[in-house]
């Protein structure tokens, strides 16, 4: 393990116990702690957003850089990428993490034509797959910036200039070949620029049309080299476009059916984006996973009085522990994982800050894991939600659910029954339940 890039951390970071004072050292996550019929590691998968964590500078939307990371000094822009990848593994190690993600341009330096472009992108998988031999840290995911360039301005997919969405297509081609070398997981679609800002220049029809067709080349080219990994689609709201055609989990669901792509995806969710979605994190989690559709997590937080993707590390318990609720139910994120698309604040200038921050994370999913799974051991809520539907067991409810009846033997049965009587639904005891298990 080198100590180029990040000396002041002589080891892996260590699991010292929930008691510990060190701020280097976890203090509920350990990797190999059985929870269930699996170990930590197994359940969360962490990754590292190559993008935030090598990439961030801390500049934001109002004002330039605040840092400048020691792999960014190189002159010229190969040599910067190499000294990235070289850091981003020394990161890694000391971490303790096994997966990480990137875009195709994160790693890779855009060349002044797309052929270089793609001859970078070459060099660099060479280099990173080495490293993935050297030291066991695995891709999670893959994925293409289809956002950052001029020429995505109006889209990528949906651009109404056919030679951009060709352009768009042949750089996805590109990324997927370079997951696929990678051993990558997934592949990731998310459509930054996916959308419109007024319906007086837009054809939103053919634009989602576009979308579908862009999607199902990607389809048939996965066929076609034998790519094994799973596609996901990544829901996002209104940032940078007002109207966003991926927009929320439902919205996405609804896209993949119309245009007969839902067999070939899943979705990957992200807290901010639910967020801007003005929706909870669970709530996405839930609506993916009860379509059988939740593949994997961006795992962040965003700032409620804030109108924009702030990327915050996930310090919150009740979000991690209820998000936690949703993927241990469904049997946990198969190829997925926790991806911590987070990134350091702005005035955290110091390299050790970011293992601080993913420090904070890790533990607070772990120690979220660790209420959810008591919570489930417990039964802790299911009796009462089995309780609380248990009408449609017997009577006019299971009647109604089996197809028995019709609206005709509905009314009929109504006006024997006369009003209905409800029962409560026990919000705050419930609330409470929670807080005995977090608190």
């Amino acid at each position: 393990m080198q100590n180029k890039y990040f000396p002041q951390i002589k080891k892996q970071i260590p699991f010292s116990g929930k008691d510990s004072k060190d701020q280097l050292a976890f203090k509920y996550y350990n990797r190999d702690q059985k929870v269930g019929t699996k170990t930590m590691s197994e359940h969360l998968r962490f990754a590292v957003s190559y993008w935030h964590t090598m990439m961030g500078n801390g500049s934001d939307m109002f004002g330039g850089s605040s840092f400048n990371r020691e792999w960014h000094k190189a002159n010229n822009p190969l040599d910067r990428a190499k000294d990235t990848l070289e850091a981003a593994f020394e990161f890694f190690q000391k971490l303790g993490v096994e997966y990480y993600c990137f875009h195709d341009r994160d790693i890779a330096p855009e060349g002044e034509t797309f052929a270089q472009s793609c001859k970078n992108l070459e060099s660099i998988v060479a280099l990173a797959k080495s490293f993935q031999k050297e030291t066991g840290v695995k891709l999670l995911w893959g994925t293409a910036n289809l956002f950052s360039s001029p020429i995505y301005s109006q889209g990528a997919g949906t651009s109404p200039n056919a030679h951009v969405m060709a352009y768009a297509a042949a750089q996805v081609k590109n990324a997927i070949d370079a997951t696929n070398e990678l051993g990558g997981e997934n592949y990731v679609f998310w459509g930054g620029r996916e959308g419109y800002e007024t319906l007086l220049n837009t054809d939103l029809k053919k634009e989602q049309e576009h979308m579908a067709r862009f999607l199902h080349m990607a389809v048939d080219y996965k066929k076609k080299i034998g790519f094994q990994g799973q596609f996901l689609i990544e829901p996002k709201p209104k940032e940078p476009s007002k109207h966003q055609y991926d927009t929320d989990s439902a919205t996405t669901l609804y896209f993949l059916k119309e245009y007969g792509l839902l067999d070939h995806f899943k979705l990957n969710i992200e807290a901010n984006h639910a967020t801007l979605a003005g929706h909870s994190f669970e709530h996405e989690l839930a609506v993916a996973s009860a379509a059988g559709k939740l593949g994997s997590v961006d795992a962040n937080r965003g700032d409620e009085l804030l109108g924009w993707d702030t990327d915050q590390f996930p310090t919150n318990l009740y979000s991690t522990t209820l998000a936690m609720m949703v993927i241990l139910k469904q049997g946990g994120l198969g190829s997925g994982g926790l991806n911590f698309d987070a990134k350091v604040r702005r005035s955290s200038i110091d390299p050790t800050d970011l293992f601080y921050a993913h420090i904070g994370g890790m533990d607070a999913f772990a120690r979220g894991l660790l209420i959810a799974q008591k919570m489930i051991d417990d039964n802790a809520f299911g009796a009462f939600i089995d309780e609380r539907y248990n009408s449609f067991n017997s009577g006019i409810g299971s009647k109604i659910i089996s197809k028995q009846v019709g609206l005709e033997e509905i009314e009929t049965w109504v006006r024997n029954e006369g009003k209905p009587v409800l029962q409560s639904g026990r919000q705050e005891m419930l609330e409470n339940i929670l807080n005995s298990y977090i608190v």
